[in-house]
């Protein structure tokens, strides 16, 4: 194909945390042309400045979309934002990638993904912990450990000052458990490669600056076909206690296999970033008993020396962005599994304020 390696013009929208990374990817890496940014505040100056100036700014996203006439759009924006946003960039015929969730409800999610095929666009929803080497050996040895699993996770964020604002702000559209239980229910349903059946969830709203309708506070369960069961807990705020607020854990009848993360686990933490995608080392604990009922085997630890920071998942993320662009990869398997994690996560929401256990 002619031409096909002409760099990908990407157009930026959102600039907080996570546009900003993935925007410093398209700034550095061989294969993408950054052809605006987008956003309705200052972020989009601030970004400009760190990547040297030089980028158009808009401030509306339909108008750059219109003038810029992107390849590609990066959708980073506030939830419920997502889906109008997406569909007007596959509409236009862009590939998109856009930050999980996919949307702000199951429907949406649908109809974005409807549209992704419909357009014959490429679709990537921002799962960083796919790209994790760390993750990727947590899931395989996870997978070592026989059936039912028992898989225990949490990512609780004690959060002041302008990070508690993004979480109110996001608070407005989702709750903890759907914004970050979609990235460990789908770590989930990896170990198990077995269909979730059943979730029940509890929540607690421990603010006045909390939506009357929403929690900031999450514990989900879930039980697979295959026996397996699962937990994971997510809090914001600036009430969040920092004991045990890192636990990654899976026990299976041969063992278990724990990420281990003495850094990123320690107090005072919980609201960094890369510490969120740190692992440090995994603990794999064998089960097996000798002649006297001792244990057979020490436990192997397995260190993850230079593994890579939050950027460095970004620019991994992206590049897989760009061979399913360039190489024209299938990514249904990743659009299903992206609204399958959806799906089980809003269930859970439904559980919370029902107080019903969810049948999936």
């Amino acid at each position: 194909m002619s031409g096909s390696m002409k760099p990908i013009r990407v157009l930026v929208v959102g600039c907080g945390n996570m546009g900003a990374s993935h925007a410093t990817a398209y700034h550095t890496l061989d294969g993408f042309d950054i052809c605006g940014i987008v956003s309705t505040g200052n972020s989009k100056q601030v970004l400009n400045d760190k990547l040297g100036g030089g980028y158009p700014l808009y401030s509306d996203y339909e108008t750059a979309l219109t003038a810029t006439q992107p390849d590609a759009v990066c959708i980073s924006t506030y939830p419920d934002t997502h889906e109008s946003f997406a569909i007007m960039a596959l509409e236009k015929g862009c590939h998109v990638f856009i930050e999980k969730p996919l949307a702000d409800s199951v429907a949406g999610a649908e109809r974005v993904a409807a549209a992704a095929r419909k357009a014959g666009k490429k679709l990537v929803v921002g799962y960083i912990l796919r790209h994790h080497p760390s993750w990727q050996r947590f899931v395989e040895l996870a997978q070592q450990l026989g059936k039912p699993l028992v898989m225990r996770m949490n990512l609780n964020q004690q959060s002041q000052g302008s990070k508690w604002t993004v979480h109110r702000n996001l608070l407005q559209s989702l709750s903890p458990i759907v914004d970050c239980g979609v990235h460990y229910i789908d770590v989930m349903c990896q170990m198990t490669r077995s269909k979730p059946i059943q979730v029940y969830a509890i929540g607690a709203r421990l603010s006045d600056d909390v939506p009357a309708d929403n929690y900031n506070y999450g514990q989900l369960q879930i039980r697979f076909e295959d026996g397996s069961v699962g937990w994971y807990e997510a809090g914001w705020g600036p009430m969040m206690s920092e004991t045990a607020f890192f636990v990654k854990d899976v026990i299976g009848p041969e063992g278990s296999v724990s990420i281990v993360a003495k850094d990123a686990g320690a107090t005072g933490n919980s609201d960094n970033v890369d510490a969120h995608t740190k692992t440090e080392s995994l603990r794999f604990h064998h089960a097996a008993l000798d002649a006297n009922g001792k244990f057979a085997k020490e436990d192997t630890w397995i260190t993850m020396e230079g593994e890579p920071d939050h950027q460095g998942l970004c620019d991994r993320e992206q590049l897989y962005f760009l061979n399913a662009i360039r190489e024209n990869i299938d990514l249904t398997d990743h659009v299903e599994d992206a609204l399958n994690s959806l799906r089980i996560a809003f269930a859970c929401d439904e559980s919370v304020r029902t107080g019903k256990v969810v049948s999936l």
